[in-house]
Order: C-alpha cells, then structure tokens, then sequence
C-alpha cells in the first residue's frame, strides 16, 4: 500500500503555542501520557513536560510562546471515523427522523411524514429516515399502501436504519414504471407479497431508481444511496456534516463510498477552502477501470482530501436482511439476501486493484461472503505478494474464527461499527439465531492479534466516538442487554486506539494522523472527562468541549448550544 505523502512547507515559522491540561493521552507507544505539547502552526513540534516544550519554543526563536492551559479536561488525539458516510448524513440531517426515538409504530412514521409532506413545497420528494422494522411495535416494514397516505402525488421514500434499502409509495413505482412484472436487478430486489404484488420495499441496487434520470448509477456495485439535489444544496449539506463530526471530536473520516456526486462536492469545498475535516476517499467499485485509467495507482492528495482506494461490497447489511445466508435468515426462511458478485468476478476485481498496489476497502457481513472476501485478497497476495496492503473488511460482521486466523496472516484490517449492536443486536439475534450474539467479535480480533478499527458508518448511526467506545466496552445494546460474552468485548484503551491511531493505519495515514507525536498534525479533542479513567457505562455521556484540526479550534462546544442546527439522534 502506498501511504499519503503530503508536500506542504514544514511550519516552524508560525506563532508557537504550548498546550498543556489534567491528561494528555497521546496514543504514541514511546510517549502514552504527557504534560504538554508543543504547537507549531499546524503540527506538532515537542510532547512532554511543560519545561520541555518551552525550552524547545526557545531554541526555536522568536517571541514567548503562547501558553493555553485547559485546566482539568482531557485531551486525546482527534478521533478519526474511517468508515462514513458525510454527504449522506449532510442529506438525511434534512429528512424526516423516523427512528426509535421519535416513532414506535408505522402509524407514527405515517404521521411524521405526512406532516412533513404539508410543509414541503409541492413536486418535491418527502424523505425519512431510521426506522427498522424489527423496533416497530407491528415487527414488520411499512407497506407502499401506508405510504401512500402520505401523499399519492409526489416521491416518499423511507430509508431503513440500514441505509440498504427501505419502502416506497405507489407513486414512485408508477413514476419510474415499476410494476409487479419488473424483473428483479441484479445486486437488489423489489419486494412482492405471496400474490406477487409489490409491497413497496426495495433494496440495494433497486435503488437506483431513486436516483432519478441524471442522478448517479452505480448497477450492482452497491446500495444507491446518492439521492440528486441542488448542487448548492449537496454542498450545505456537507458543510452541516461537518459540523456534526466535528462536535464528536472527529477530525478525519474515510469516504467510503464515493460516486462522482461526492468527489464533484469533495472538489468544490476544497476551492472554497471550506473544508474543515480531513477527507481520505474510497471510489465506489464502479469507477475501478476507470480509476486505473487515470493512473491512479497509489494514494494521492494533501493533508485535507485524498484519494485513498476502491470501495467494494460483497454482501448486504444484517439490519436489512440483505446479507448473504444461503440457507435462508431464522426470522423469515425465504429471505436469503444476496451476493453482489460471482465469486470468480469479485475475486477478478480484486487482483486489479492489488495488482497496481490499490488498497481494498470490501463491506461484508455473513460467513459466506466474507469467505469470498478473504480468499479473494489471499489469491491476489499469493500472485503479487505486498507485505503492506492493508486490504480492509468493511462491518466484518459475522466472521468464523478460522476467518479471523487466515485475516491476521494476511494481514486484513477489519473495520467495525459497535454502535451498530448498541442500536440493533436484538435485531441481528433475531434475524440469523444464537450466531448472531458474536456479531463485531472485536476481543476475539484483539486475541488473534487483527488490528481493530471501528468508525460510525454515519448516518447509520452518528458519529459519535465515546458512543462507539463506550459500546466495544461493555456490549450493551439500546434495551440494556449485553450481546455475546464477554470475550467479546475490549478494554477502553484498546477502543479509543480503535479510533484514533489504528483508524489513522486503515487509512494509510498514521505517519501525520492517529495520535499527539512530534512531526503530527495538531488535531486533537478536548474532553470533558477521562474515557479511561470514567466507569465503562459513563463514557458516552462524555462532553466533546472542543474539536481542534491543524492547530485551530473547529468547534466548541459553548458555541454549539448557542447555534442550535439540525442533529442526527441515531
């Protein structure tokens, strides 16, 4: 793997500042703890004690130093999300929340919506989001019927928690010419009822028909979730993303998932020098040739926006019930879910990518796929050997222990999402059987020596680090009920690693991101109390006080509560 090689001026002639508080975790091996560091403009200069790092601004030249002492919080390295998704959660901040929090039933959702409906102007699309079926008093999706009380006239469309998929109204399917005859696309379904009539769920790629006419087509490389706006409207909706990761002390995120509706927004922020977190892009699969065409063989940009690797899906998502189980989900027999690929094609794909030194970021979840997953990655290895490939298992949901022994020989990075089991355990439980208390098996990754990852995969749920932290630690869900045993679960140092220096490794850029060392860039988070320190069960409740990125504060959290902005609760 070709790590990102930034060549911007070294920075030691900007205004020195000494930073110093209660704790400092560094997450650098060779310095855990400190008392202090030492800023020079955008990096790091000096960590350790305070006497340290004013002695070195000396030796540096120039006036004293500023000094800004934040008393008693902690300071850790700013968290990094390597698996999200900006523009979709930008988008959804403006759709109607149907999650847990806000509707318990489909006559709720009904209503949310409708009333929704009545204040968007007449031709637009009505969009919710967050609801999943198996928390619905009824168990069960909305059908198009119900939707279709909420407008007969215009788009609805209610995505599942999942992002997967979800359940449209009667107009969308006259819209786009759907009916009981259309055949199914490869890599999605449009759901029928025992007489083969259309119930209104769709999955995966069926969403394309979302997209409409000029939207973004990606065939069977995903599920199509690059709903078209404005794009004016793309570029407001990225702007409140990033205030929304930046309140949870995020400063880097990994793309992953983009088509050319992000990487067009991506460009365009960055002209406008609006782009305040790190962005390290994963192309959909669908852009590989064109990828290799390019010459893009390698990771390439600057310290903000990057190009990172070629984002794959072998499966579908266990909150949707389109992961790949062939003999059938416990919850429903005739569901099996699918395969994106032939496995002959996907491992075919692959080899292209690693062949020219591209690293691989592949979401799957069941046993069978990530079976092709890792054979895949150790074909293309056996053919061209890459010591460094840091190919990357995306959710990872559901491996066999035998798959997690072949992942840590060849060296594959899984990238994980605790919140996921915190919302949706139950769900899972109930969808695959006892099997499913193993789901994001983080301690046993730790004991087989597989570097542990884990991100939000926002919106799906909000990025959030001490949420997910405080989930990879105990393993209680949403109802209070601990998933799986404890060997299951990791300790909170080894979770805030998970999202801050190991996030950084997975993204190919732990040698400027991931933690507080010299020659680092100063990003880092203010806490309002210790993660490591607190009771497991206290870690969420943990205050983001300030989010600061290349030596500048980003956010506070004083003036968030004097702006109120639209949030995502999942």
């Amino acid at each position: 793997m070709r790590k990102l090689t930034t060549f911007e001026s070294r920075p030691y002639g900007h205004r020195l500042t000494v930073v110093t508080a209660e704790t400092i975790h560094t997450m650098d091996p060779a310095r855990p703890t400190a008392e202090a560091f030492l800023l020079a403009g955008p990096e790091i200069a000096v960590v350790g004690s305070l006497d340290t790092c004013r002695a070195a601004a000396a030796a540096l030249g120039g006036p004293e130093p500023d000094v800004r002492d934040f008393g008693a919080v902690t300071i850790v390295p700013g968290f990094i999300d390597a698996h999200a998704h900006p523009l979709m959660l930008g988008q959804m901040m403006s759709w109607v929340d149907c999650g847990p929090a806000k509707a318990a039933g489909i006559p709720e959702i009904v209503a949310l919506l409708k009333a929704a409906a009545e204040r968007i102007p007449n031709g637009l699309p009505v969009r919710g989001y967050g609801y999943e079926h198996r928390n619905l008093v009824e168990g069960r999706h909305p059908t198009r019927f119900e939707l279709d009380g909420v407008a007969t006239d215009r788009e609805v469309y209610l995505m599942n928690a999942s992002g997967h998929g979800g359940v449209v109204n009667s107009f969308t399917f006259d819209l786009h010419g759907i009916s009981r005859d259309t055949p199914n696309p490869r890599g999605g379904e449009f759901f029928r009822d025992q007489a083969g009539e259309l119930t209104g769920e769709l999955s995966d790629a069926a969403c394309n028909i979302l997209t409409g006419l000029e939207g973004v087509k990606i065939g069977h490389h995903g599920p199509n979730f690059h709903l078209a706006d404005e794009p004016e409207e793309h570029l407001r909706q990225l702007g409140v993303a990033q205030e929304n990761f930046l309140a949870g002390g995020v400063t880097g995120i990994g793309d992953a998932q983009v088509s050319r509706r992000e990487f067009d927004m991506y460009l365009q922020l960055a002209a406008k020098n609006q782009l305040k977190v790190r962005v390290s892009m994963y192309l959909l699969s669908h852009l590989l040739d064109d990828a290799l065409d390019m010459g893009l063989h390698g990771q390439f940009g600057n310290a903000r926006l990057s190009f990172a690797g070629i984002k794959f899906y072998a499966d579908g998502t266990l909150g949707g019930w389109t992961a790949y189980f062939p003999d059938g989900y416990v919850g429903d027999p005739c569901r099996t879910g699918q395969l994106y690929h032939e496995p002959a094609a996907y491992k075919e794909l692959i080899r292209k990518a690693h062949a020219v030194g591209l690293q691989t970021a592949t979401h799957a979840q069941s046993p069978t796929a990530l079976e092709m997953v890792i054979d895949a990655i150790e074909s293309a290895q056996a053919a061209r050997p890459d010591a460094d490939a840091r190919h990357r298992i995306e959710h990872c949901g559901l491996p066999t222990p035998g798959q997690i022994r072949r992942m840590a020989v060849a060296g594959i990075y899984p990238v994980n999402q605790p919140q996921h089991y915190y919302n949706w355990g139950e769900g899972v439980t109930a969808a695959i059987g006892t099997p499913g208390e193993r789901f994001n098996p983080l301690g046993e990754f730790v004991e087989a020596g597989v570097p542990v990852t884990i991100s939000s995969d926002a919106p799906v749920a909000a990025p959030r680090p001490l949420k997910a932290i405080q989930a990879a630690v105990t393993r209680v869900t949403r109802s209070g009920r601990r998933l799986g045993a404890d060997s299951l679960r990791i300790t909170a140092r080894t979770a805030l690693e998970a999202h801050t220096i190991n996030a950084a490794t997975a993204l190919g850029r732990e040698d400027d991101l991931g933690s507080l060392a010299p020659g680092k860039r100063a990003d880092f988070a203010v806490l309002g109390r210790d993660p490591l320190a607190c009771e497991p069960q206290h870690i969420a409740a943990i205050d983001v006080l300030e989010t600061w990125v290349d030596g500048v504060c980003q956010y506070t959290a004083d003036t968030a509560r004097r702006t109120p902005r639209p949030t995502l609760t999942p």
